[in-house]
């Protein structure tokens, strides 16, 4: 069981932010990771749908032998994730309660701001992780739908990164948020930028680095942690390969070279060629 891969889903590219901080805190475990970039973006199709696709990507990844499976998305995790944990055998995880956890165990005002697409935002999910957690906290939300193109463009050192950041972070700094959630598994590669705008002292929630601690206990606590394997990534996607290729290297500050395209996610007729 040690041996076996994580399984790592996503819409598109960005839950490569996830996958590197699992990596990063993880490198002896191999990792399988699957990009469903043809039918992307999931935020704006119905709960049903997005449940459909998730469950077929998680039916695909346990084919290939698998002991976790990461949710590295926030539409999916928001909308499938209950069901996938009680539909699948093994621990399923996402990237959502992660974040809630570690916002609302820093606060110290009470006031955190969640910053994510406005399907994110919408869905309230953090909204109601938080207030789960502690239903005295006041949640701030603010919908940043330039940040995914900017990163995808390769903008995020550019001039424009720190207007749009300026235009959408700059109300939280009379609200009193000591903690900001970045919402969106694409928004770390803006972190910086993020950091620069926000005010002093605010904590920036990475969600890719709280859920890749939260695997690492879970691996720990179920005993099937690898602490002797050599680690490696192999990766699928159902859509324009080169295009993951070229913006998911530089996420990752690294080549990809082990990508295989998915013909089709239809569980019962895998057609894979590579």
């Amino acid at each position: 069981m040690k041996n076996l891969s994580i399984g790592m889903f996503d819409s598109g590219i960005g839950g490569l932010t996830v996958f590197k901080e699992v990596k990063k805190l993880l490198p002896k475990e191999h990792i399988v990771y699957i990009g469903d970039t043809a039918r992307l973006p999931y935020g704006n199709k119905s709960p049903r749908t997005v449940t459909n696709y998730t469950l077929e990507s998680a039916i695909f990844l346990l084919t290939k032998g698998i002991k976790i499976l990461v949710i590295a998305c926030n539409t999916s995790s928001a909308l499938a994730l209950h069901i996938l944990q009680k539909k699948l055998p093994i621990p399923v995880l996402g990237v959502i309660d992660p974040a809630a956890t570690e916002a609302v165990r820093l606060t110290r005002t009470k006031k955190i701001g969640v910053i994510g697409t406005k399907a994110t935002v919408n869905s309230m999910a953090y909204q109601r992780a938080i207030k789960r957690l502690d239903p005295k906290i006041d949640v701030i939300s603010q919908s940043c739908p330039l940040f995914v193109p900017l990163v995808e463009e390769g903008l995020e050192h550019d001039k424009i990164a720190h207007l749009v950041a300026d235009k959408y972070l700059n109300r939280y700094k009379k609200t009193g948020c000591d903690v900001l959630v970045m919402g969106c598994t694409h928004y770390p590669i803006l972190e910086g930028v993020i950091k620069k705008t926000m005010h002093k002292g605010i904590s920036i929630i990475n969600t890719g680095r709280e859920t890749a601690k939260q695997v690492k206990q879970t691996l720990e606590t179920k005993g099937i942690l690898n602490e002797k394997g050599k680690g490696g990534c192999q990766y699928f996607v159902t859509d324009s390969p080169d295009t993951f290729r070229e913006i998911g290297g530089r996420f990752l500050k690294e080549p990809i070279t082990n990508i295989k395209f998915l013909k089709s996610l239809d569980y019962k007729d895998f057609l894979l060629s590579s």
